[in-house]
């Protein structure tokens, strides 16, 4: 009976023995001293999003390249031609050879009084422009078209998804049906008529900054492309009504417009973010398409998608007419898309798995 219970004292010292050995370890790991907890410093929720997006690598490298981006897209161009000594409309009688085909990358040719100057890109065609400065000049256009778009489209459908997931009943039931006809309106066959009526004079509206064409192209995706917002906020307001925050707030009177603008808006910042980065390479992607086939930003105004559709007629002989413009509507959009991806998973870390 005493040997078992001497066995049993011996274990427990040598169980306490291993554990004040560990905890000894973690004093010294931690520089604290034994029993003392080390602090735990508490996170706010921009930082733990900005600690889950900062993993994701690719979107902190797409959003480096934006960035870049924007800043060839508004100072690019303009130091470009000073550096150059020409303009983006320019023409080169020596930018296309004996056969009539634009001259390569990197051709050094003269001006019309004869200075020499170098074509980085070479010719965007059988004018002989530099494709370098319309594809720099081209950036500012296609951002413009986009950004100004994506503003527009969040601002109309944060308000009219806001209304109609908060207010609900009749009013949610007309905001419904008039997003339900936005998405089935044929919006190609609009912008076909709308070019070959008063396309022409909406092109020449600029109000003295913007250039030709932007205008036409952001009343356009403003009337068609608010409802995809709109439905995402309708979604999200309609199951923060309900949030036990909302009702507490009502029942201390607080108006509608307090409820809306204090309590629900400050939670859809999250899917706005999201939405609107994807809805910028969206918007890209129209402007090239509809520039392309002649019904977006018209020459001799820069943009990818006029470069783009000149480029067929030499891609047999000058394929990098098609390379140039391409790749920058198609790094574009990737790193908007990446960028919209990494900050969806940031907000919502479970939706990554």
């Amino acid at each position: 009976m005493l040997r078992s219970t001497s066995m049993a004292r011996s274990e427990n010292k040598d169980v306490m023995g291993a554990g004040g050995g560990l905890a000894a370890a973690i004093a010294v790991e931690t520089g604290g001293e034994l029993g003392e907890l080390a602090p735990v410093e508490a996170r706010g929720y921009w930082e733990q999003v900005w600690r889950h997006f900062k993993r994701d690598k690719l979107a902190i490298v797409s959003g480096i390249f934006i960035i870049f981006l924007v800043i060839v897209a508004a100072i690019g161009g303009p130091l470009a031609q000073r550096w150059l000594g020409h303009g983006p409309s320019d023409l080169f009688f020596e930018g296309v050879n004996q056969d009539l085909l634009p001259v390569g990358p990197l051709t050094r040719i003269h001006d019309a009084t004869g200075k020499s100057t170098i074509l980085i890109l070479g010719a965007d065609g059988t004018l002989g422009r530099d494709e370098f400065l319309r594809l720099l000049y081209g950036a500012r256009v296609s951002l413009e078209v986009a950004v100004l778009s994506t503003l527009t489209t969040t601002i109309i459908g944060v308000l009219l998804g806001s209304i109609a997931g908060y207010y609900r009943g009749w009013v949610d039931t007309i905001i419904s049906r008039i997003i339900e006809i936005t998405m089935a309106f044929p919006v190609l066959i609009f912008i076909i008529a709308l070019a070959a009526t008063v396309g022409d004079r909406l092109n020449n509206v600029t109000f003295g900054f913007f250039d030709r064409g932007v205008l036409t192209l952001l009343f356009v995706f403003t009337i068609f492309g608010w409802f995809y917002p709109a439905r995402i906020v309708r979604s999200q307001v309609l199951s923060l009504r309900e949030k036990e925050f909302v009702e507490a707030a009502r029942m201390v009177g607080a108006s509608d417009w307090r409820i809306v603008s204090t309590h629900i808006l400050p939670h859809l910042v999250a899917p706005i973010i999201v939405v609107s980065t994807l809805s910028v390479a969206g918007f890209v992607l129209a402007e090239a398409g509809l520039s392309f086939l002649g019904l977006g930003v018209k020459l001799p105004t820069p943009s990818w998608g006029n470069l783009l559709a000149e480029a067929p007629n030499f891609y047999t002989t000058q394929p990098w007419l098609l390379v140039w413009p391409g790749l920058a509507v198609l790094l574009t959009t990737l790193a908007f898309n990446l960028l919209g991806d990494g900050l969806r998973d940031a907000f919502d870390p479970r939706s990554a798995h």
